[in-house]
């Protein structure tokens, strides 16, 4: 659990300088921009790095935990008897 907090935190601050690049590129464009648009382009683009990175840490840090080898053992042993 300690190790996924400290990668949280990492990835936490990746997406906020995403999220900040993000906000830059819009505010760069022509026209009017309103606050709304840069609220939520902030908070969309953000919140989405997270999830997608914080899934995929999730996922690694479930693999080395060995858990994946007796889930995938137990399949393995139901298909073939099964059969």
């Amino acid at each position: 659990m300690r190790r996924f907090l400290k990668i949280l935190r990492l990835l936490a601050l990746l997406s906020i300088v995403i999220a900040a690049i993000a906000v830059v590129l819009v505010t760069r464009g022509e026209g009017e921009i309103h606050a709304s648009l840069i609220i939520a382009t902030a908070l969309g683009v953000g919140l989405t790095v997270l999830l997608g990175t914080g899934l995929m840490a999730l996922m690694f840090i479930s693999a080395d935990s060995g858990h994946d080898d007796q889930a995938g053992s137990s399949a393995a042993h139901d298909k073939d008897n099964a059969e």
